[in-house]
């Protein structure tokens, strides 16, 4: 048999070969099954965007200088600020963690989305400049920044930026802080301050006051009670929120995918951390309508018949049933 006789053979089986070469490389279609699959294995968790991209320019050291702001508040604002001494010596991201980028560690995400926004603790259409001299007031237990300010300027700036990219009036997985279901019993406090001692006490002390680094400019490890803590008015004082602060980041190095406390263990330990003495507020002017307040709001009147004690450590459940009669 010669060649010529051979070639359409070899032509066959070339084709053939070349065929199946094709099919095993096309890609399948993906189901809506698979897509399902990737979806949920990939984490949709908001990021903050990498603060190394910030702009360059006046408006880029503006931004700058708000996330130091946010970083060293007392070092500018606090008992021996280089600025002013308006504030108990905390910074902001004492209660918003990584100068507020770490998810469920009452970011900054949504602000920029947000804001301005009905506010249903002061009755009012509260811009930014408003929220964060509502910080400044309860949980700095300060006094307010003027919004005219380099300062405010800059802070605003900073925390705007990072929620730049978030639609208008959405709110991104892992902003703020991590709701927690509500206990079939009341918090105890008694509980709290033995979980308190084994997780908490290495850093924030047995008094709660914190610690304060070398030259007392401002705390390493911020206090949760006394003097130099948040005030009576602070969102942290709603044992809920700082629950929910506590679990997905405490003890320190904890994130939301490595929780060390259950959930009743923060819930305990925000009571016991709550139950201390704590600085004062006018809250007169709180919660206009009283139908709006927080479940664990701990201060009346509500329009419930139940007491502050049950409003403030729970069971939650039955004033939900209250309130919703």
């Amino acid at each position: 048999m010669n060649l010529k006789t051979l070639f359409p053979f070899f032509l066959l089986i070339t084709l053939a070969i070349c065929v199946c070469i094709t099919v095993m490389d096309t890609p399948k279609p993906i189901s809506n099954e698979t897509k399902k699959d990737e979806a949920t294995s990939v984490s949709d968790v908001w990021i903050a965007p990498d603060t190394t991209t910030f702009p360059i320019g006046y408006e880029g050291n503006l931004i700058r200088y708000g996330q130091k702001l946010i970083q060293h508040t007392s070092y500018y604002f606090g008992p021996k600020g280089k600025l002013m001494h308006t504030t108990n010596g905390m910074n902001c991201q004492n209660c918003h963690l990584q100068s507020g980028t770490k998810p469920w560690g009452n970011n900054y995400a949504a602000v920029a989305a947000n804001y301005p926004k009905l506010r249903t603790r002061s009755g009012k259409v509260e811009s930014i400049f408003n929220r964060i001299n509502d910080c400044f007031e309860r949980s700095l237990n300060g006094k307010k920044l003027d919004t005219n300010s380099n300062e405010m300027k800059a802070m605003s700036s900073y925390i705007l930026w990072l929620g730049r990219n978030i639609e208008k009036g959405l709110t991104p997985k892992g902003t703020g802080l991590m709701k927690l279901t509500f206990l079939d019993r009341k918090t105890d406090p008694l509980i709290g301050k033995k979980f308190y001692v084994k997780h908490c006490q290495s850093c924030h002390q047995s008094n709660g006051g914190g610690l304060l680094n070398a030259d007392s400019t401002e705390f390493v490890y911020p206090p949760l009670w006394g003097n130099n803590s948040y005030n009576i008015g602070a969102g942290m004082h709603c044992i809920s929120k700082l629950a929910g602060f506590i679990k997905p980041n405490m003890p320190f190095g904890t994130t939301h995918l490595s929780m060390v406390l259950t959930d009743e263990e923060a819930w305990d330990i925000a009571a016991y951390v709550n139950s201390q003495k704590r600085p004062t507020m006018n809250l007169s002017k709180d919660w206009p309508d009283i139908s709006k307040k927080p479940i664990d709001y701990p201060f009346g009147p509500y329009a419930d018949q139940l007491t502050e004690l049950q409003h403030k450590f729970g069971p939650y459940v039955d004033a939900t049933l209250a309130k919703n009669k």
